[in-house]
């Protein structure tokens, strides 16, 4: 017999098996959607998912480095070039790219500043700085370096 939780609080309290204790991670995971009038989980289907491709660990730092060559930029206005100039294929979201930048400002290749956006709102605007630049052609070296391998082993029988 399963177990249920005890104690708890809220829509499920005693009445939910402890066998269909789902994380966060782990619905994300396995595709899993909760819907907020019901709270039940739903199961996506594979094909429906229209996840863009993984990046290679340390990419979108080079991708965000890159993009702010063309001078700065805010957060929004990268995602935005980045998904632009790939064809719609890179779409970076919030998640991923704001620890992005501020991993970058940390390590000194970026700088912020605060500034009005094209539609006047408050928007922090990163640029590049000069360890920015000797750092994005340090990881672009890396970068060729690593696409050279694996088309080498695409190359083999």
């Amino acid at each position: 017999m399963l177990g249920t939780r005890s104690g708890a609080s809220g829509p499920h309290s005693g009445a939910l098996p402890v066998s269909m204790r789902i994380t966060r991670s782990h619905r994300q995971t396995m595709g899993l959607t909760r819907t907020a009038k019901t709270d039940i989980l739903h199961r996506q289907p594979m094909a429906a998912k229209n996840n863009p491709p993984d990046l290679l660990p340390g990419t979108l730092d080079l991708l965000i480095l890159k993009a702010l060559v063309r001078g700065a930029m805010h957060g929004y206005g990268i995602a935005a070039h980045l998904k632009d100039v790939s064809g719609e294929v890179l779409q970076v979201g919030e998640s991923s790219l704001y620890p992005a930048l501020q991993r970058l400002l940390l390590n000194g290749w970026v700088k912020a500043e605060w500034g009005a956006s094209e539609n006047n709102r408050r928007a922090r605007y990163y640029t590049l700085t000069t360890s920015g630049r000797k750092q994005l052609s340090t990881e672009r070296e890396e970068f060729e370096r690593l696409i050279g391998a694996i088309q080498k082993v695409l190359q083999t029988a």
